[in-house]
């Protein structure tokens, strides 16, 4: 597999199948707090579906009720038409799970944890699981490393490489890219990629907008414990009916430069002025972002008012985002909530 260093990133988008996962009605409380708020979702078999929003947004919390780690309040999970609910130990032999973070041990080599691993499941030849699999992330060369001599991002293949062993229908990806730098990113995303085109549906959370974007065939947005959007990037973004977003610093504003004249600027679906720091910024949605450059330059020239830093943005997953929430897509460090502790029954002194 090459890295992305060696060539441009590419995908190509496969033929997907009927849905391996349903979920419908998906609660999960803790005490007075909601995680997750009756939640619907349907993953195609053969896909790579990204769940995808803010820390706390609840996405960890629905990844672990569907792989069985975590017993929802209310709800259905169904995974390859079994219950995931009532049947946990039957899904747990068909799906692959990387965690968000995993301690493996140290001192073994990466060779070595695959075939642990596949003796964990049982299988009558883990040995000939250790190399396809060391292949497909790209990690033939670090076969005979320890895991202590493993970079970040090689780790975090070998993860994936671990979540692979038994063959599964599905794998589950809990934001698998976090912590990286750019290089390890993307060649960690060529791994999932390859995983996907070697047979198994994948299904990951992130809150990188770029990652959803790049890798995802269909992305459902979670923000305060619901789904608000689900589609393929390209649906959600045009579901807009924006091009671009152009934006510019206010150096000087003269009479009539107005939202209301902005927002008659050909093209223009929104106008807004931001106050920041060093000044006011104008920001415009439009269909059409050559036309309305042109039409806000002569608005400009008209009304004597003076512009900088004039440049323009295609519309994303950020602008998505925006519109649904009515906020900037931010990143805070509010994790989600963990089960919490369970009260220990206060034994009387021994005798």
């Amino acid at each position: 597999m090459a890295h992305a260093s060696a060539q441009p990133f590419t995908r190509s988008r496969p033929a997907i199948g009927a849905p391996i996962i349903e979920v419908r009605g998906l609660t999960k409380r803790y005490r007075n707090l909601v995680a997750v708020n009756g939640i619907d979702l349907d993953v195609r078999e053969g896909e790579i579906f990204g769940i995808l929003g803010p820390n706390g947004a609840g996405k960890s919390t629905t990844l672990e009720m569907i792989e069985g780690l975590r017993k929802p309040d209310s709800g259905s999970i169904t995974v390859d038409g079994l219950d995931a609910i009532g049947q946990a130990a039957d899904v747990r032999k068909i799906i692959g799970v990387q965690l968000q973070t995993t301690s493996l041990f140290p001192y073994l080599s990466a060779r070595e944890l695959v075939a642990l691993f596949g003796n964990f499941y049982e299988l009558p030849n883990p040995d000939a699981r250790v190399d396809p699999l060391l292949q497909l992330v790209d990690l033939q060369e670090k076969a005979s490393s320890r895991v202590d001599q493993l970079s970040g991002g090689q780790a975090q293949r070998l993860g994936i490489a671990l979540a692979l062993v038994n063959t599964p229908r599905v794998t589950f990806l809990d934001e698998p890219t976090t912590g990286l730098d750019p290089h390890a990113r993307r060649n960690l995303w060529q791994s999932i990629l390859g995983v996907r085109d070697a047979g198994t549906t994948v299904v990951l959370t992130t809150h990188y907008m770029e990652e959803a974007e790049v890798l995802c065939d269909r992305i459902a947005i979670m923000d305060g414990e619901n789904v608000i959007a689900c589609d393929t990037p390209a649906g959600l973004i045009r579901s807009l009916n924006l091009e671009a977003i152009v934006s510019a610093s206010v150096l000087e504003s003269g009479a009539g430069f107005t939202r209301e004249a902005l927002q008659a600027v050909p093209g223009v679906t929104t106008a807004a002025f931001e106050t920041e720091a060093t000044g006011t910024r104008l920001k415009l949605q439009t269909a059409d972002a050559q036309a309305t450059i042109v039409g806000l330059l002569s608005l400009a020239s008209a009304t004597s008012t003076v512009l900088g830093e004039l440049g323009s943005t295609r519309a994303n997953l950020e602008t998505v985002f925006l519109h649904l929430t009515g906020r900037d897509y931010t990143q805070n460090d509010t994790p989600e909530p963990a089960e919490p502790p369970k009260k220990r029954r206060r034994r009387g002194p021994s005798v």
